[in-house]
């Protein structure tokens, strides 16, 4: 479903100028509903390069696959379309907006949706994810009336709410305390399989990478299978 090819990434150094090196040649294949945990330190370059697979960001040089079309190759209008559609997206900060309820967070989404059928039967989408992940009786709450888990939670749901195919996940328990963060992890595996969607988690949490199908390690810009400890 997903491929990077010889993805490189280099970004302008500010003191000097000169091109700093992030990634050094990612190459990666990712199945159809797979589970895969993408692990390193800070800095390590996890977060640029689950925004390589997510369209937010280009590489210097390689390419991006998704469902066999070449995502460099895809005007900018049709890139934000198909991240809409086919991609959804967790962050360690849940960015949910303050004046709007849980189920107005969880639709906004759908908004920039030109599919019909996806938009009419969202608010009942939206209330079954919900009940999902144990939120039936917060629909009303504002996010400064949940907890940090309950946050998220509503951000996995909005990430959800479009069908996406792939489901990127940066950090996710990265804010959370140790008991939410489990939680966390195990909700994400569960949606994983019950719904199917491709499941790429970047974390620095052995703990979480462990939940999923597949571990790898970003080290030195590349990736390589985690080493069993």
């Amino acid at each position: 479903m997903l491929k990077v090819a010889g993805v490189v990434k280099r970004y302008a150094s500010v003191a000097s100028g000169e091109p700093l090196p992030v990634l050094a040649g990612i190459n990666l294949e990712v199945a159809r509903g797979e589970s895969v945990a993408i692990v390193g330190p800070s800095g390590s370059g996890k977060s640029t390069l689950l925004n390589l697979m997510g369209t937010l960001d280009q590489p210097t040089s390689g390419q991006v696959w998704l469902n066999g079309r070449d995502l460099s190759r895809l005007p900018a209008r049709e890139l934000a379309a198909l991240r809409n559609r086919q991609i959804g997206f967790v962050f360690q900060a849940h960015y949910l907006l303050p004046q709007c309820t849980v189920l107005e967070n969880v639709l906004i989404p759908v908004l920039a949706s030109k599919n019909e059928v996806l938009r009419d039967g969202a608010p009942e989408r939206a209330r079954r994810l919900l009940q999902r992940v144990g939120l039936a009786e917060r629909l009303r709450h504002r996010p400064g009336q949940l907890s940090g888990g309950e946050r998220q939670r509503v951000a996995v749901v909005r990430a959800l709410i479009n069908e996406p195919e792939l489901l990127l996940a940066d950090e996710p328990t990265g804010a959370l305390d140790r008991i939410s963060a489990g939680k966390l992890g195990e909700l994400l595996v569960e949606l994983n399989r019950e719904l199917g969607v491709t499941l790429i988690v970047a974390t620095h949490s052995l703990e979480l990478a462990r939940r999923l199908g597949r571990v790898l390690e970003l080290r030195d810009g590349t990736l390589h299978p985690l080493a069993a400890k």
